[in-house]
């Protein structure tokens, strides 16, 4: 093999570029519904997961490539629409509420909204912890709190005399998987 064969395209640069594209927004939906957090809050089955899709599809969108140049296409469309899809939801609204998860209510008026914290099957406990992490000691205490699109969670809390505060997200559980 010489060091021209590395970057000799054997497969067509607008079938890698296709390929790539499907893969890319299939993978992108995939995450969109399925994983809640971001990379700095997954869990172990959460990289699995990711690991195992990754190498699932690698086959799909390679179709049997060889080359460097066939591979650095490819990266190059990958990066390309995730560039593109940060700058369209930087710019629209609309793209950003198709891509990010809207923020769940956990906490309303200091009373657990149950059927949310089954549909991210996370626990009282899970609350209590995230909960006792921002300073507060009882549910009761809360107006709202939230499950961020991030994974993080966000708590106003209530205050003696009506009074509220803000308190700052922070990371989701690591153990429970959000789903």
């Amino acid at each position: 093999m010489t060091v021209s064969d590395l970057f000799a395209l054997d497969t067509s640069p607008l079938e890698l570029v296709l390929r790539g594209t499907l893969i890319y927004w299939a993978l992108l939906l995939t995450f969109r519904f399925v994983l809640r957090r971001d990379l700095g809050s997954l869990n172990v089955s959460d990289v699995l997961f990711i690991v195992i899709v990754a190498d699932a599809s690698q086959n799909g969108m390679s179709g049997g490539y060889d080359t460097v140049s066939e591979a650095m296409v490819l990266i190059g469309t990958l990066a390309g629409w995730n560039y593109l899809l940060d700058v369209a939801s930087y710019r629209s609204a609309l793209v950003r509420t198709l891509l990010q998860a809207p923020p769940l209510i956990l906490i309303r008026d200091g009373k657990v909204i149950a059927r949310n914290l089954r549909r991210e099957f996370l626990t009282l406990d899970d609350l209590h912890s995230q909960l006792r992490e921002a300073g507060i000691a009882s549910i009761a205490d809360v107006r709202e709190a939230y499950l961020e699109s991030d994974g993080k969670f966000s708590v106003i809390e209530r205050k003696p005399g009506g009074r509220e505060r803000q308190v700052p997200g922070k990371d989701g559980p690591a153990g429970g998987s959000a789903g």
